[in-house]
């Protein structure tokens, strides 16, 4: 006679005069992992089911340790080591897990990803063409980039499927782990094991939409915060350029609310050193100077408004002197919009994988003012990628298709920006 008795981390076997224990535990099962840098220094991050993994760091041992521990709505473990930009040859489980390139020459961004279900707002997320987001990390995977840039919006799913809607039949919803999954672990993990990443937070994560999930896995700080919070501003060092990154996720498109200013001139105040001697960038979710056409928002909501009122209101006495770029994602397409010398240009690259009107001309050209100043604008309604190469003091950007396949160039030089298409 033989009894199997089960236990949470082993099996024991009881025999009929004797017992053998077979308890060895349980390798913890890694469901991602990757590396994001969190200042002038690497944070490598991991999610597990029953306990953080072991990092191997040059063939040495290093546990991670736990960020967050298993809840409900996550049922398993954040897990993370920092480790200074030095560090080489990193494994988890036997797999690489991206280190920092001592040279940062090529550069991917993208945003705004998620597959949107939200109320009557209905994305098919089982579409490859409706939602090409995977399609997009995998092109983007074969550019071998040093580095990944999101500028935010992670989160989609924030409404259950139809039940009459095939396209997105059986998809999760809600801040929990599985969203975060289908929403971006699964899709993004051709690119996280490509690069480290720069992690900007969108207002899809702010508190009551994804913020859970946003401070459980991506957010830079050792320790998640709870809501209400904000994400502390960091600088990234990549050689001769510095990039800024600050919290935008709560500020107002259309108003400038005292509150809300106080809070990003907080944001931009914290790093302001950097800002002022540059050469940078600041990286934020929501666009200070950007520019959509009138009347072609987002499918079922208002129409974007070509400019931030909490950040402009905010940058008035900061010195941005030495900053070139404002790198940006919120408006779901690609828009280049440079004033010239007088102030940074606005990138928008927010083209990642949500819902798009559709109806826009493949490409357009603007000269419109915006904020008191004659800006022109190079504006692309398709879904994809910008893939930015340093040469000297200049960049040059090349935007692909979800495909790989050219679709526009740029160059900057300084705070200039100039895009011209493929043809």
């Amino acid at each position: 006679m033989q009894l199997t008795v089960t236990s949470p981390r082993c099996w024991l076997l009881v025999f009929v005069g004797f017992a053998a224990g077979l308890c060895r535990p349980a390798p913890a099962a890694t469901l991602a992992a990757w590396s994001e840098a969190v200042g002038d220094h690497v944070s490598v991050r991991a999610i597990a089911t029953d306990a953080c993994p072991t990092l191997s760091v040059g063939g040495k041992p290093r546990p991670l340790s736990v960020r967050a521990a298993p809840n409900p709505a996550f049922p398993l473990y954040s897990c993370m080591a920092t480790l200074p930009e030095t560090a080489e040859t990193l494994e988890i489980d036997g797999k690489p897990v991206p280190a920092w390139h001592k040279s940062i020459d090529r550069i991917v961004v993208l945003g705004d990803t998620g597959c949107r279900l939200k109320g009557k707002i209905i994305q098919d997320c089982n579409d490859p063409v409706a939602w090409p987001f995977a399609e997009v990390a995998r092109s983007a995977a074969a550019e071998r980039p040093d580095l990944v840039i999101h500028v935010g919006d992670y989160y989609y799913r924030e409404s259950a499927c139809p039940a009459d809607r095939d396209g997105c039949k059986d998809s999760p919803h809600g801040d929990s782990w599985s969203s975060w999954k289908a929403d971006f672990f699964d899709p993004a993990a051709p690119l996280l094991a490509a690069a480290p990443w720069v992690f900007v937070r969108g207002n899809h994560e702010q508190c009551g939409r994804g913020a859970e999930g946003w401070y459980r896995f991506l957010d830079a700080g050792a320790t998640p915060l709870t809501c209400p919070a904000t994400s502390a501003a960091f600088s990234v060092p990549i050689g001769t350029i510095t990039l800024n990154v600050v919290d935008s996720a709560d500020t107002s498109d259309e108003s400038a609310p005292p509150d809300k200013v106080a809070l990003f001139h907080a944001q931009l105040e914290s790093v302001s050193s950097q800002l002022a001697t540059g050469p940078g960038w600041i990286l934020t979710h929501r666009p200070i100077w950007g520019f959509s056409p009138p009347d072609k928002g987002e499918i079922g909501e208002r129409d974007e408004l070509p400019v931030n009122r909490t950040e402009q209101e905010a940058v008035g006495g900061v010195d941005l002197s030495g900053i070139e770029l404002i790198l940006s994602g919120h408006v779901h397409l690609f828009a280049a919009s440079s004033a010239g010398a007088q102030r940074p240009t606005q990138l928008i690259v927010g083209n990642g994988g949500d819902l798009r009107d559709g109806t826009l001309p493949g490409i357009q050209a603007h000269s419109v003012m915006v904020a008191g100043l004659p800006t022109e604008s190079f504006i692309v309604e398709q879904f994809g990628y910008l893939v930015l190469d340093r040469s000297g003091t200049v960049w040059n950007g090349t935007l692909k298709h979800a495909d790989g396949s050219v679709i526009a160039h740029c160059q900057l030089n300084g705070r200039v920006l100039g895009c011209g298409s493929n043809d």
